[in-house]
């Protein structure tokens, strides 16, 4: 963590700027090319100047060797032209990067969006952290031509913003699986087949009860609870240096079920991650209950104490559609019988 270091937000995007895409952990298979394709072509037509990497395609569970792909995430990061830098998904080995990108040089460079969700954490957290850059929890590329639904804003937008980012839960989302782009790699609309809010992990917190404020940091669960008590998620110094009023928490469950969440966020608690927290948010989960234990007792077993709200079913998880937050930004959450609203300034 750089003591004395101050938080920076990238430019706003526009319109003719460059969006720079790499896959610093999965690469796409043969079968989801036109997917790639038709997004990146979907921005272009957006008038953004979008340039492929060569660390993109599957060549095992990652899309290049550990070497090339630290480096072109470097370059990416620190070309003067590049305004953004979006990965196609996520997948589960960007952790092997952590040690082989150029921290300098990047700290260096004026700060850029880093986008993405899932593995994409195991980065924007550090990049967050060490750098000061405000990074982005959003959809990730192959995410990005789908429309946002009433309430919530896209990526672009928040991107782009000079002005307060407001957002809602819409009320809706989709209960379980994901389109096959396959079958067919021009969708643009969600499926959201199911209706559903945010809730109190507290029965006895009535509505209203929640109007919460700090600086937001979070992800998924599953990528950053092994770094927990490292220099790339020192959580509580983050706090110290650059959130005197307290942070907003979020965390969300991908795949692990519900008795390996708990020990994760158990972890995460040990290392300090709530110690500074003013309320925690909670992604409706993806992942499966467990025998005895579902994942709502996952996070009342480890956070359950906590003298702070604990919202669950927020829409920042792998669950559509997803809310894209951005990590170091002043954040308001506010919950009440007739809202359930996050609003975000920088």
């Amino acid at each position: 963590m750089m003591v004395g270091m101050s938080l920076q937000f990238p430019a706003p995007l526009r319109p003719g700027d460059r969006i720079a895409v790499t896959a610093p952990s999965a690469g796409v298979p043969k079968d989801l090319m036109p997917r790639l394709d038709f997004a990146a072509e979907w921005l272009r037509e957006r008038g953004f100047e979008v340039v492929l990497g060569q660390c993109l395609r599957a060549e095992s569970f990652v899309s290049a060797g550990r070497a090339e792909r630290a480096a072109e995430l470097t370059d990416m990061l620190t070309d003067p032209a590049v305004h953004a830098v979006v990965p196609p998904w996520g997948g589960e080995m960007a952790t092997d990067l952590l040690g082989a990108l150029d921290w300098d040089r990047i700290s260096a460079a004026r700060p850029r969006w880093l986008v993405g969700f899932s593995d994409l954490s195991t980065l924007m957290v550090p990049l967050t952290l060490i750098t000061g850059w405000a990074t982005l929890h959003g959809l990730n590329l192959l995410e990005t031509p789908y429309r946002p639904v009433d309430g919530v804003r896209h990526w672009l937008d928040v991107a782009g913003a000079t002005e307060p980012i407001t957002q809602r839960s819409p009320g809706r989302y989709r209960s379980g699986g994901f389109d096959r782009w396959q079958d067919d790699p021009t969708i643009t609309d969600y499926t959201l087949d199911a209706t559903g809010s945010w809730s109190s992990l507290r029965e006895s917190l009535r509505d209203g009860d929640v109007d919460a404020r700090g600086v937001l940091i979070g992800g998924c669960i599953e990528m950053l609870s092994p770094l927990g008590g490292s220099k790339y998620a020192d959580i509580p110094a983050f706090a110290r240096n650059h959130a005197p009023g307290g942070l907003i928490l979020y965390l969300e469950a991908a795949e692990h079920d519900a008795f390996t969440i708990a020990r994760a966020l158990h972890g995460m608690r040990h290392a300090g991650w709530f110690d500074h927290a003013n309320a925690v948010l909670i992604g409706r989960p993806a992942a499966p209950d467990s025998p005895g234990l579902s994942q709502r007792e996952a996070v009342a077993d480890a956070l359950g104490t906590l003298d702070v709200p604990v919202i669950l079913d927020v829409e920042c998880g792998h669950v559509p559609p997803y809310l894209p937050l951005v990590n170091g930004a002043e954040t308001r959450v506010l919950m009440t019988a007739g809202r359930r609203e996050i609003t975000q300034r920088w």
